[in-house]
């Protein structure tokens, strides 16, 4: 594949992010007959310019600040139902400002900066992908991982992002951070489910299925005799086996190494 066919193929779907695209897509879900493709993109442009000349600036806007739209916790970036909502960024404040004149490094700052995003759009419903970050900062989206990854193993706290919340990217899931939190780090799982924002019934889910899959694992280690006996698939079968190889030295056989 080319290298703009990739980036074709990657950023294409961004557009779905901004206002117009947004209205354009309301039109083509809710009078599918009605309008062609170009006629939906001339009255969403000719709407946005009623608005912008009607309307002034959100006053809730700080400097420093801006409207982004995300992908609502509730709904994924691939789903055919997916909802998009506006939330309020704090790019740039004045403690950012003050470390900085302090002699703080701009990568510690950035850290800082994207975990405060990252968490205000959580708190308002949305979840921000790297590459949402990476846009609204004009980096790479592995720049935007790195810097992440950098402050959550700082901190000892994972931020909200599909990657962890939604399985989707190449992180590591929320499954794997629940399980090492609550079973080899033995921490309480009240605890557990604040750090990695889920609720206490979803914690408990993860819990119960990671001990299904090892007690049948220490009886017979057979990827599907595991997955006949616990009724799970074998990619999700496989997740738990492997944090069992990583935390408890535990060789992992055939298909499942």
């Amino acid at each position: 594949m080319s290298l703009s066919s990739r980036n074709q193929k990657q950023y294409q779907s961004a557009h779905r992010r901004l206002l117009q695209a947004s209205v354009a897509q309301y039109f083509e879900t809710n009078f599918p007959h009605w309008f062609g493709p170009e006629i939906r993109d001339r009255m969403a442009q000719q709407l946005l310019e009623l608005i912008d000349a009607q309307c002034p600036a959100p006053t809730a806007l700080r400097p420093g600040q801006c409207v982004w739209n995300a992908v609502a916790i509730d709904t994924r970036a691939d789903s055919a139902h997916l909802r998009l909502i506006p939330v309020i960024l704090t790019l740039v404040d004045d403690a950012d400002i003050t470390r900085l004149a302090a002699g703080d490094t701009m990568s510690a700052v950035t850290q800082q900066a994207i975990a405060r995003v990252l968490d205000e759009a959580y708190q308002q419903g949305a979840l921000l992908s790297m590459r949402d970050l990476g846009l609204l900062t004009w980096h790479r989206e592995s720049t935007m991982t790195t810097m992440r990854q950098a402050w959550e193993a700082l901190h000892a706290r994972q931020l909200p992002h599909p990657g962890t919340l939604q399985d989707m990217g190449t992180c590591i899931t929320h499954k794997t951070a629940i399980v090492v939190k609550a079973v080899y780090e033995k921490k309480d799982t009240r605890q557990v489910a604040r750090e990695t924002h889920h609720t206490q019934h979803a914690v408990d889910r993860y819990l119960r299925d990671f001990h299904r899959v090892r007690t049948c694992f220490r009886q017979t280690p057979d990827q599907d005799y595991i997955c006949q006996v616990t009724g799970m698939s074998p990619h999700l079968v496989k997740q738990y086996l492997e944090i069992i190889r990583d935390h408890e030295n535990t060789p992992l056989t055939g298909d499942l190494a």
